[in-house]
């Protein structure tokens, strides 16, 4: 006998919990609002709408679903950096780097010296690639690029033999980038 009150009692509560799930509404997996949600965007193609949303964050991420790079930010790289109107817009595009700070758009196009990608290098500890450049160039006045590595914020140099950071040459932005290199860009 109360495995039939339990059965009964299970099938109502089935088939009100089903009844209740056909009333709600129905998630469409492309709408850009979470179910339940008040207008809170979770997608977005706009960068500077999508940076805005997000604060910071070191690169796109899912939430971002318009190109790689858009035209607002080639264009807006373009007018920072002073990249010429006969750069064509695909080169540029294919050099540029951007990211969200504090809510704005931030973007580096990338070149032989300007390591956008990577975070600065702030430790004033040799490597031993340097080690081994000193040993080599026991005076030499500068360890190159090549040896310290790009995103290095010290000027390198040899003293009999041993590696020294010298002069601080750049400054970490609060993510971490190198901030010389880096453009706030705006909405157009």
């Amino acid at each position: 006998m109360m495995g039939k009150k339990w059965l009964e009692w299970m099938t109502g509560f089935l088939l009100l919990a089903l009844s209740a799930s056909a009333c709600a509404a129905p998630f469409n997996p492309a709408d850009t609002t979470a179910p339940g949600a008040t207008g809170n965007q979770t997608e977005f193609s706009d960068p500077f709408a999508y940076c805005a949303a997000v604060g910071t964050i070191d690169a796109p991420g899912e939430r971002y679903a318009g190109p790689a790079v858009p035209e607002a930010i080639i264009e807006g790289l373009r007018e920072k950096a002073e990249i010429g109107e006969d750069a064509p817009d695909d080169w540029v595009g294919a050099g540029t780097v951007w990211r969200c700070m504090d809510g704005d758009v931030w973007a580096c196009f990338v070149g032989a010296n300007l390591p956008c990608s990577e975070k600065a290098d702030t430790s004033a500890t040799p490597q031993p690639e340097m080690e081994n450049f000193c040993e080599a160039n026991p005076n030499a006045d500068v360890v190159p690029a090549a040896v310290t590595g790009r995103a290095t914020i010290y000027a390198w140099r040899c003293v009999d033999g041993v590696p020294e950071a010298g002069a601080q040459i750049a400054e970490p932005d609060a993510q971490g980038f190198l901030s010389d290199f880096w453009y706030e860009l705006s909405a157009q």
